[in-house]
């Protein structure tokens, strides 16, 4: 059971890249949209999910996202920038 897939130590990377990532996307998107200081989780936050955003949306528009680091990061950092308009959207609603 200590081989099984998922476990382990490549678990524990695999968790951290993820974190890295959404972090740098986040804070890059936080760069794009102005007034959308979230902290370090909530950079990590936005970042995770505005990745998963730009890899469903992209796509279903037409938009291939590619296969290279670079053209992960612009994806996955427009994603999170949809995302932070969206969220300033409804902030501007509510008020």
């Amino acid at each position: 059971m200590e081989n099984a897939v998922g476990t382990g130590v490549g678990l524990l990377v695999g968790l951290l890249i993820m974190v890295v990532f959404g972090a740098i996307v986040g804070w890059l998107a936080g760069l794009v949209v102005k007034g959308s200081g979230y902290g370090l989780l909530g950079d990590i936050v936005i970042g995770i999910v505005g990745a998963n955003i730009a890899g469903w949306f992209f796509p279903a528009i037409g938009i291939p996202v590619g296969s290279s680091l670079f053209g992960v990061i612009i994806a996955a950092v427009a994603g999170a920038v949809i995302l932070l308009l969206l969220i300033k959207l409804i902030r501007q609603m509510a008020s």
